[in-house]
């Protein structure tokens, strides 16, 4: 598992995160299902995640949320 960095635009701004192909491959997938942009997922997880939690760890507990919910697609 190989920890890679992305960068994406979400409410106007670049930033970027670091996370391994497996969870960036669930939270297409998850994207896809709900009919949103990868973006879109993305910036509405920055905006509920906890001020002091960082966005890679915030995007890692989305997809485990998601696999423990039993989703369909969670768990390929």
């Amino acid at each position: 598992m190989a920890v890679r960095k992305h960068s994406v635009t979400i409410s106007g701004h670049r930033t970027s995160f670091s996370i391994e192909d497996e969870f960036l491959t669930l939270l297409r997938q998850s994207a896809a299902r709900s009919g949103r942009s990868l973006a879109a997922l993305i910036a509405e997880i920055d905006e509920t995640k906890p001020r002091d939690s960082n966005l890679s760890s915030a995007l890692r507990v989305f997809v485990l949320n998601e696999a423990l919910a039993g989703r369909p697609g969670a768990t390929h």
